[in-house]
């Protein structure tokens, strides 16, 4: 096949080992880029790939990214990550749709898996990853995008949101590909470790672009990720005072996590102003679930109901389990509250396995 894998990498011995482990059997080309490991790194690597360069840090993942193209031998190239892993492909369906989109973008999908509480939350997106490196590069030194121009000729002005989106006007399809990522798990100490580290870079960006709504979207996200919701609250409430486009996907990942982020800050008054753009995002299973929490938190139990059981009707969710289980347990916890224990029951039992609802199906039969 005439695709190479890029990945680069930092101390993460471990998760790219299973990364690599995960790409031996399709005979791909692989490009490790390593930005200045201390541990075992560099040397696992080389048990899987010839093709291992350095790459001095410089605070900037899209010249990195670019560096470890460039270093490809084929122009076809496939960027992932070193804590994800291949999950599913078919190399004949996807060299097809490679050859017939020569100058498009291919989408993977990547399903994020997140360790909270005892309980797994799997979220999917569909990134940016296949493209042709002579027509395609990486801009943003942190949560970098694919923007049009040759990785061998681009240039090292850092754009802003607009000045991307205004680039961003390429064709994309969607592959056959589906990733695992767990870069979002790991101790708590880790987890703000990695936040924080990225929070430095996007404060950087941020006094070059103080008006980039999509920096402060990814600063409210880290702020999030560290479990810090006042601060991601605050960055939130500046991006969404912004005239944003409605329906950017980083847009309607924004509005999402900063309703999470207000019920997590204990301010589901607040939340509810959620109400007031329910016709722009409300169509989606994800936008009812969470209107379901926010009616809950505020006791309006009956518009919550009816939000949990719009959400549990949606053929499709990004997060698993709000347009299945995760609405029919909340509906029924509802109704066991408000004393109607033979409709929580036919609600918990909509619920399949899910431990926490078999849990109150055995204490209330």
């Amino acid at each position: 096949m005439e695709i190479s894998i890029c990945i680069i990498t930092k101390n993460e011995a471990h998760k790219l080992e299973r990364c690599l482990k995960a790409l031996q059997p399709y005979n791909f080309e692989i490009v490790v880029v390593d930005t200045g490991s201390t541990d075992n790194t560099k040397e696992m690597a080389l048990q899987y790939t010839n093709s291992l360069y350095d790459f001095p840090w410089c605070d900037d993942f899209a010249a990195a990214k670019n560096y470890a193209v460039q270093k490809a031998k084929n122009d076809t190239v496939l960027v992932i990550d070193s804590d994800e892993y291949l999950q599913e492909l078919n190399l004949n369906e996807l060299w097809k749709m490679v050859k017939s989109h020569p100058n498009d973008v291919g989408r993977i999908q990547r399903i994020n898996i997140l360790n909270r509480n005892g309980e797994t939350n799997r979220m999917k997106e569909w990134v940016n990853r296949i493209f042709n490196r002579r027509l395609f590069h990486y801009s943003r030194r942190i949560h970098e995008q694919l923007v049009p121009g040759s990785v061998f000729e681009q240039d090292s002005e850092q754009n802003t949101s607009q000045e991307l989106e205004n680039k961003i006007v390429y064709s994309t399809y969607l592959t056959n590909i589906k990733l695992e990522h767990d870069g979002y798990n790991g101790s708590e100490e880790e987890r703000r470790k990695k936040a924080q580290r990225n929070i430095i870079l996007l404060k950087k960006e941020l006094d070059l672009n103080p008006e980039d709504t999509y920096i402060l979207y990814q600063l409210g996200k880290g702020y999030y990720m560290a479990g810090e919701y006042p601060q991601a609250v605050s960055y939130f409430d500046i991006a969404l005072g912004y005239d944003v486009n409605p329906k950017l996907e980083y847009v309607i990942d924004m509005v999402e996590t900063y309703g999470y982020a207000l019920l997590n800050s204990q301010q589901p008054q607040k939340a509810l102003m959620l109400e007031g753009i329910y016709e722009e995002f409300g169509n989606t299973a994800d936008f009812q679930f969470l209107m379901g929490l926010i009616y809950m938190n505020n006791g309006l139990f009956e518009q919550a109901i009816e939000e949990f059981l719009k959400a549990a009707k949606q053929p499709d969710a990004k997060s698993e389990g709000v347009n299945s289980y995760l609405s029919f347990y909340n509906a029924g916890v509802i109704k066991e509250c408000m004393g109607d224990v033979k409709g929580a029951m036919r609600l918990y039992s909509q619920c399949g396995d899910y431990k926490k609802a078999l849990e109150r199906l055995e204490q209330i039969k």
